[in-house]
């Protein structure tokens, strides 16, 4: 005894509209914060050289501050703060991980032409908003 299948009605009983708008807004999300979080390292500093460097294994949550050869502050996608200003953020980091029960912590990448005066104010700006971790960013020696 032969038995009738009805193909279509398997297919037309699963709803791809909202599996592809699912798929499309993920895909948006993906590509928009794999561009934020690479906004602040793209700026251009020379860093130097360390022979204890080690490469990042997890991606940091940290704040990443840049510092430019004449002394110029980047920060928070902003391309030129002042130390005042760095202060605010620094301050404002420090209360928002406080709030969520979290350590602040900041990164320096402080090009190696800059005076040492830059990255001392930037670390005393650190010490004011009561941010005890804290790093300079450098890279491995070649050879």
């Amino acid at each position: 005894m032969p038995i009738k299948l009805h193909e279509k009605t398997a297919v037309e009983s699963i709803p791809m509209t909202p599996l592809i708008d699912v798929v499309f807004l993920l895909l948006i999300f993906f590509l928009v914060a794999t561009t934020l979080s690479q906004e602040e390292r793209q700026i251009d500093v020379l860093l130097p050289s360390a022979s204890e460097a080690q490469p990042l294994i997890v991606r940091p949550q940290e704040i990443i501050v840049n510092i430019h050869a004449g002394g110029r502050y980047s920060v928070r996608g902003e391309r030129e703060v002042d130390l005042a200003r760095l202060q605010q953020v620094l301050k404002q980091e420090a209360a928002d991980a406080a709030s969520r029960h979290r350590r602040a912590s900041v990164i320096f990448r402080a090009d190696k032409r800059c005076q040492l005066d830059f990255v001392v104010a930037a670390i005393n700006a650190c010490k004011k908003a009561r941010i005890k971790d804290y790093t300079v960013s450098t890279i491995g020696e070649s050879g």
